[in-house]
């Protein structure tokens, strides 16, 4: 999946944009971490009885400029893109909700 200037995860009616007041020091602060590439990448598991179990993972990343980003959730080997808004599992929802919500405040992302 290429990255661009808008993103969405499967099944969520809103779109996310990165916000114009971004900065690398707060990626790291948020848990992202420079791949080797230089781009930052955060998974988070949506498991929300352990964030270390191998589940259902929320994965963003963002190039090195900070202009473009894609963000998707997956199954646990991180193959298939997983729509967790028609599951059984509401928890899983509130785990993405909750890091979303922290981003927003944190000024990472914004919604478009």
């Amino acid at each position: 999946m290429p990255m661009t200037t808008t993103a969405t995860v499967q099944g969520d009616d809103k779109a996310y944009q990165l916000s114009p007041e971004i900065k690398k020091y707060t990626l790291r602060d948020v848990g992202f971490t420079p791949t080797k590439t230089g781009n930052f990448q955060v998974v988070r598991s949506l498991d929300p009885s352990s964030p270390y179990q191998n589940g259902i993972k929320l994965k963003i990343t963002i190039d090195k400029d900070l202009k473009k980003f894609r963000m998707s959730i997956t199954d646990p080997n991180g193959l298939q893109a997983i729509n967790i808004f028609k599951g059984k599992n509401p928890d899983q929802v509130e785990q993405y909700q909750y890091f979303i919500d922290n981003l927003i405040e944190r000024k990472v992302l914004a919604v478009k």
